[in-house]
């Protein structure tokens, strides 16, 4: 039986395909539940307990510490399954799985030799709790996001982090994280007080209920409803040492060893809204072709204005997969196949082509398909809703395709992440 993770990475491994197995196995679950979760916009937290038992919260972690050891193939081949079934589910899922870069670049940092041996334990001590909590169970919810902006990056930190006795105090509003009030841990990025660069970018492990966190008010989302991702507000949290990785430039350092796209797995969160796309594009096909006009008793999809729409969805489709595949070779390949600075700006502009081609295929579903189709809890309303998500989801595809330029006339990289005074 070809698994949902194969439409997309197409030459499993024995081992990646017997950890797609294990998603296989939860998708009628998450399927089940999408319905009500959009409705509600709440995520389900039955999901979590399922999740857990698969093993599948430990998916990136390497065997060495208790996790199933795959890579991003297999995240991307995951967040694409799951976003066949329940796209929030599947963003939520990519977000906690983004928490193992934490733990797995310092690890890669420390073998190129870019730390200190004083500050190797250090950071080794950080990075190996990351991967061993993951591995045993714990749902970690990453907040880096704000709402302050800069102009010279994507995501700008304003969130502080000031000494006390044995630790830190945590002061700052995340603006969004996926699985706000759900996940066991979250794992907050914050500015040193006193750093006015990314030099002084620390991150802390914080129980969600830590004294001093709040959860803040959902709000009505347009899609994506049922991920939580409402944010945090933190007032005064105490964060012991142990809990910390404080080591100046540590965080930028860690990003030095990825691949290409941030901190190497950000093509994961494409293919969930690449595989909502799928199942928008079967819902549809299906439709069109088993419904009949009544006075002919042909099939809707073939007359030729179905055909020329179905024609347009298809190739938009392909254009998605074209992109991602070619990144995830990028990312993946032994040797690599291209510089890292090349693979950075390929994901730039292949990030945004994916949104806008995948948001396409639910228009195009949505003309095919007609006022029959058209409600909010169908298959298509919730994907075109899901699927606009996607166009400004970190960054618009004209901001990549900007910087993109900028790179290849300038020999100019961006900086992903800028220190906000607030």
């Amino acid at each position: 039986m070809k698994l949902t993770g194969e439409r997309l990475v197409e030459t499993m491994t024995d081992a990646e395909r017997s950890r797609a197995e294990r998603v296989e196995a939860v998708l009628p679950a998450l399927r089940e539940a999408a319905a009500e979760a959009d409705a509600s916009a709440e995520f389900p937290e039955p999901h979590v307990d399922l999740l857990r038992e698969a093993g599948l919260l430990g998916l990136v972690v390497p065997g060495r510490f208790g996790g199933l050891g795959g890579g991003l193939r297999d995240l991307a081949a995951a967040t694409y399954a799951m976003g066949t079934a329940c796209p929030s589910t599947a963003l939520a899922y990519f977000f906690h799985n983004t928490s193992a870069s934490r733990g797995l670049l310092p690890l890669e940092a420390i073998d190129a030799g870019l730390f200190s041996e004083d500050e190797e334990p250090t950071v080794r001590a950080f990075a190996e709790r990351v991967l061993t909590r993951m591995a045993h169970g714990t749902w970690m919810a990453n907040f880096a996001s704000e709402e302050v902006k800069s102009s010279g990056a994507n995501i700008a930190i304003a969130t502080t982090a000031r000494p006390a006795e044995g630790g830190w105090l945590l002061d700052g509003t995340k603006s969004f994280g996926c699985a706000t009030g759900v996940a066991d841990t979250y794992l907050v990025t914050a500015r040193l007080e006193g750093t006015d660069d990314a030099d002084g970018l620390a991150l802390f492990l914080v129980p969600r209920t830590a004294d001093g966190v709040k959860s803040r008010d959902p709000w009505n989302g347009l899609g994506m409803r049922a991920s939580a991702n409402h944010g945090i507000t933190l007032t005064g949290v105490f964060v012991p040492s142990d809990q910390a990785l404080t080591v100046a430039g540590a965080f930028m350092r860690m990003l030095q060893v990825s691949r290409g796209s941030f901190v190497g797995n950000q093509l994961a969160i494409s293919a969930t809204y690449l595989g909502a796309a799928q199942s928008v594009y079967d819902f549809a096909v299906d439709r069109l072709t088993r419904k009949t006009f009544a006075d002919s008793g042909r099939p809707i999809a073939s007359s030729p204005m179905h055909q020329v729409i179905i024609g347009e969805m298809t190739e938009r489709l392909e254009t998605a997969y074209l992109w991602i595949r070619r990144q995830l070779d990028l990312e993946t390949s032994q040797p690599p196949l291209r510089p890292k600075p090349e693979v950075y700006r390929q994901w730039r502009i292949a990030k945004g082509d994916i949104a806008e081609a995948c948001f396409q295929v639910a228009v195009d579903a949505f003309k095919a398909c007609g006022t029959s189709a058209a409600t909010m809890d169908g298959v298509i309303g919730r994907g075109l809703r899901d699927l606009a998500m996607g166009l400004v989801m970190t960054f618009p595809a004209e901001r990549g395709r900007l910087e993109a330029a900028q790179m290849i006339t300038n020999a100019k990289e961006n900086e992903l992440f800028a220190s906000v005074r607030s």
